[in-house]
């Protein structure tokens, strides 16, 4: 955005670099327009860059914007002394050489006209149309004197819901970000160090989810010498003194074209070296450096095909480095890049990392969304239905954003919460059951799943299948899962109105009724699953209703009596002795499954029940800090008990047979039995089983584990991942 108009005298002390002549154009501004008959001097490179990429482009728009644009400004002047309208021409002679369309390249001209002068929406609608009016007022910033500390917040939430309905909002943003980090020399170190931030976490992360990687690497190397300048000047040293030790680049490119060249295939091999920041990590990770880890080779090709020809030469003709292989072609990230990624080594072993992709493909990795141009123009005059804009980003990411900001009213939430999603790189796609496709960052469970499909009706989930598999609400989810929600049959209520129990993953740790039990009214979440979300949608909600819900929060009081048996709720469980009222519901934790002897120990949860776990349960001691006082338990008389076992094993014909066979003579019962698919040769099984008597168990799972192939036995200590 603009920056602060000052005095001409104020001098420049830029950090950076600037790609055009602010003084030659500051002198072309103050002259003001050329005749009707040409584009002003002015804006002459911007139309050479426009041309390049497009070359029937009508460039007499530019001008008649140049000419508003200059007139407004004139007389204001920025901190480094140059007129004005200097950086709204180098705003759009960055995105012009990104190969951005006139209608952006229009906009960008005028940005800061309705917020620096006295040009008003309605004058830029009548001048340009009305794509140019929305463009320019969705970078255009709220007013300190209405909005006060909000005015930041708020101005990225309005720029935000304008990238909703078009993403160019955010290129124009993103060049006027990089121009003015170029120049930022001028402003005091504090003032840099929090715009500095302020680029770190929120405008840095929006350029690689819309895939601007020309604009994200120029914003690193900025942000990187304000926020850490002992740490750049050592890089910029690093690089100065580039190592020689080993073969450069040069040398391996020689290589790879005359490899190329002899297998027929037609391919541009140039050196692309790494900017500051990655030269900076690549020096932690590695230590010393080589020549040739200061850049990877880019090879670029016609057609996609190409792309797999010139792959498998470099495979056959030199030692491909396998685990450093990627196929983002087959599988593009989620910000629109395709790429093959390799590295192999010469003869001499050193690792040269190298890049294949189509010229095409080569565009839009470096320009995203800005090489799109003009991404909303209906194919063959079609409009689309309903008015509704196709948006080309496959935008995941930004659809969540729109939704949970409009949960989070108070700017502090949303500026924290922003920065928080921002810094989640990462996404996956996981399928719901029932079909579709859901979009999440890389680390988010069941919980986000139930909530980014469902919204306030993920208040009633009880728990989940993944692949096939029952799974806790906590479960992390990783990219090609299918997950099915289970929601309870009724209504959501508050934990002191409804008698249902926790889904899985609530408190404790218990295990609640899965697909099949139909519940009368679903508990709402527990403030455990604010550990277990990691969308801002997911964590608002949850939060919403649980401020809503104070009750959830307490344990339910009961009036003391005198001990007395009282029966768990599943049918054969051993007897407890717990101090509650007679109607409350006793159950064994499924996450310990205590036995007699055990030292066991309960707890009151949601709708007035009580879980009984192993003393030495984990789950006993997150009951603890969460401040729920322990219940009195004892074992009852009877001896049966219900107790679940897992058994590791390596594979092999006939195990699962001859365990069963053992179980069996040792006059336990199967109630329940899973065995997951091998993982390097190795099986495991879990049994949920009852015994006639708790003193048989030791003797059980010996038995177990004389079973040959069978190298552990062991009593459940926490949810099983299944």
């Amino acid at each position: 955005m603009s920056a602060e108009a000052t005095s001409p005298g104020a001098r420049s002390r830029r950090r950076g670099r600037t790609s055009i002549d602010l003084r030659r154009l500051g002198r072309a501004a103050l002259l003001g327009p050329a005749s009707r008959d040409r584009l002003p001097d002015a804006i002459g490179h911007v139309a050479d860059a426009h041309r390049a990429h497009h070359p029937d482009a009508d460039l007499l728009v530019l001008g008649k914007a140049y000419v508003l644009a200059e007139m407004s400004h004139r007389g204001q002047f920025r901190k480094s002394g140059e007129p004005y309208i200097t950086h709204p021409l180098a705003v759009t002679l960055i995105l012009a050489e990104l190969g951005a369309e006139t209608t952006t390249l229009t906009a960008s001209l005028l940005h800061d006209t309705v917020e620096d002068t006295d040009v008003t929406l309605d004058q830029v609608r009548a001048e340009f149309g009305d794509e140019v009016c929305y463009l320019v007022d969705g970078v255009t910033k709220l007013e300190k004197v209405d909005y006060g500390a909000a005015a930041e917040p708020e101005t990225f939430r309005k720029m935000l819901v304008a990238t909703g309905n078009d993403v160019r909002v955010m290129s124009i943003k993103l060049a006027d970000r990089l121009h003015n980090m170029r120049t930022l020399g001028v402003m005091r170190p504090e003032k840099q160090a929090r715009i500095a931030k302020v680029t770190h976490d929120v405008l840095i992360p929006l350029a690689e989810r819309l895939g601007v990687q020309a604009l994200k690497t120029e914003l690193e190397d900025l942000v990187f010498a304000i926020l850490q300048p002992e740490e750049y000047e050592r890089t910029r040293a690093v690089i100065a003194d580039r190592a020689t030790t080993g073969p450069s680049l040069d040398t391996i490119a020689v290589d790879v074209r005359r490899t190329l060249r002899e297998a027929d295939i037609s391919a541009e091999v140039v050196i692309r070296p790494r900017h500051f920041v990655s030269v900076h990590r690549a020096r932690l990770k590695r230590g010393e450096m080589r020549g040739t880890d200061f850049g990877r080779l880019l090879v670029l090709v016609g057609e996609d095909a190409d792309c797999y020809a010139v792959l498998g030469e470099l495979h056959t003709c030199f030692t491909p480095v396998i685990s450093e292989f990627k196929d983002f072609i087959a599988a593009p990230k989620y910000n629109l890049y395709q790429s093959l990624h390799t590295a192999v080594a010469g003869l001499d072993g050193a690792v040269v990392e190298v890049l294949i992709r189509t010229h095409q493909m080569h565009r839009v990795a470096e320009a995203g969304v800005v090489a799109l141009g003009n991404p909303y123009t209906p194919v063959d005059g079609a409009e689309p239905a309903d008015g509704e804009r196709a948006d080309p980003t496959r935008p995941g990411w930004l659809s969540r954003l729109l939704a949970w900001q409009e949960s989070a009213t108070d700017p502090d939430t949303f500026w924290t919460t922003l920065r928080a999603d921002l810094a989640q790189d990462r996404e996956i796609s996981v399928f719901p059951a029932d079909g579709g496709m859901l979009g999440l960052p890389a680390g988010a469970t069941c919980v986000d799943a139930a909530y980014a499909q469902y919204g306030d009706g993920a208040h009633g989930c009880i728990g989940a299948r993944v692949n096939g598999r029952l799974a806790t609400l906590s479960t992390v989810l990783v990219d090609g899962d299918t997950v099915q929600l289970l929601l309870a049959q009724g209504p959501v209520q508050a934990p002191g109105d409804a008698g249902g129990v926790g889904g899985l993953g609530g408190p404790g740790g218990e295990r609640g009724p899965v697909a099949g039990q139909a519940q009368e009214a679903a508990p709402g979440p527990s403030p455990e699953w604010l550990d277990h979300a990691r969308t801002p949608a997911a964590r608002i909600a949850i939060a919403g209703w649980l401020a809503a819900n104070p009750e959830s929060l307490k344990v339910p009081e009961s009036e003391p009596r005198a001990p007395g048996a009282v029966t768990a709720g599943r049918r054969g469980v051993a007897n407890v002795v717990v101090d509650v009222p007679e109607d409350a519901t006793v159950r064994l934790a499924g996450c310990c499954t205590p036995v007699p002897p055990d030292d066991v120990t309960g707890f009151l949860v949601r709708g007035g029940a009580v879980t009984v776990h192993r003393a030495e349960c984990s789950a006993v001691g997150r009951m603890a800090a969460l401040g729920r006082s322990p219940v009195a338990v004892s074992w009852g008389d009877e001896a049966e008990c219900r107790v679940t076992l897992y058994a590791e094993s390596f594979g092999r014909p006939r195990l699962l047979a001859d365990l069963t066979e053992a179980i069996a003579t040792a006059g336990a019962a199967i109630v329940s039995a899973n065995v997951e698919p091998p993982s390097k040769q190795r099986v495991r099984h879990t049994y949920t089983l009852q015994l006639p008597d708790a003193a048989g168990l030791a003797g059980l799972m010996r038995a177990m584990r004389d079973v040959p192939g069978v190298f552990d036995v062991r009593r459940a200590q926490h949810e099983p991942a299944s």
